[in-house]
């Protein structure tokens, strides 16, 4: 499965938010035996989200959409899914009464909190999604994220997004195996034996320079474990390696 991540949000782009979310995603959708082509950062602007949602769609298995995804004026990445896969944004009645019962219980446990305002507009907004999309409902957010076609909508918020992504983690098993062997040797040193291993055997081939605390990295992955194997004691009889720097870096990737 190959995967694109779009991440959603003016204050990315600012710099007074960090992305960890794109970072999260990949590390686990890789562990997951699937591949992430694209990770790409936008600014809430409807049409631009539009826009790459209707071609990557096309170009690959799978689009991760994470934004702002609740009532708010500037929360427009459903909306914006909707419109590049050219659906209708509807309100959708079971997630409108779950959140109707939620917020009727906050306002009772929080009265000092809640202002005496029509909360029907804000609810409705927070309970849309496009239509015939699937409701990725968790407990730790408010509004829903969603599942249409091969978009997935995840909210921003970190702890949101990454209970949405748990809740449909499976769907992005991939067949993919990786192994990581670590080396004391310059990256520059390795460069022919790199390229001659990528010519001997069917594999993807990465390497990771050494830094102060930590020695350099050879990460060889490909479809066939057989085949991962094979080229990683071609490697170790060539390029000197070192033990991983700690038991949670161990070299066993296999996913």
């Amino acid at each position: 499965m190959n995967v694109a991540i779009v991440t959603v949000g003016d204050e990315i782009l600012a710099g007074s938010t960090t992305n960890t979310n794109a970072a999260w995603l990949a590390e686990q959708i890789t562990a997951r035996g699937s591949t992430v082509g694209r990770i790409l950062t936008i600014p809430d602007d409807r049409d631009l989200i539009a826009d790459y949602v209707a071609r990557w769609s096309d170009d690959f298995d799978a689009v991760i959409v994470t934004g702002g995804i609740g009532g708010t004026p500037d929360d427009v990445t459903v909306e914006a899914v909707a419109d590049g896969l050219e659906r209708e944004f509807v309100v959708h009645g079971e997630i409108r009464e779950r959140l109707g019962e939620k917020a009727a219980a906050f306002r009772d446990e929080n009265p000092e909190m809640v202002e005496e305002y029509d909360l029907q507009l804000d609810i409705d907004a927070a309970a849309s999604i496009p239509e015939g999309a699937t409701p990725i409902v968790v407990d730790e957010g408010w509004a829903p994220g969603c599942v249409v076609e091969n978009v997935y909508v995840f909210a921003g918020i970190p702890d949101e997004m990454q209970a949405m992504f748990e809740s449909v983690a499976d769907e992005f098993r991939g067949d993919a195996v990786a192994r990581t062997i670590y080396t004391p040797a310059p990256e520059g040193s390795l460069h022919e034996t790199l390229e001659e291993v990528s010519q001997q055997f069917d594999v993807s081939v990465g390497s990771y320079p050494r830094s102060e605390h930590r020695p350099g990295r050879i990460r060889v992955s490909s479809t066939d474990l057989e085949t991962v194997d094979a080229a990683i004691d071609w490697l170790r009889e060539r390029v000197e390696t070192t033990e991983p720097p700690s038991a949670s870096d161990a070299g066993d990737e296999s996913t």
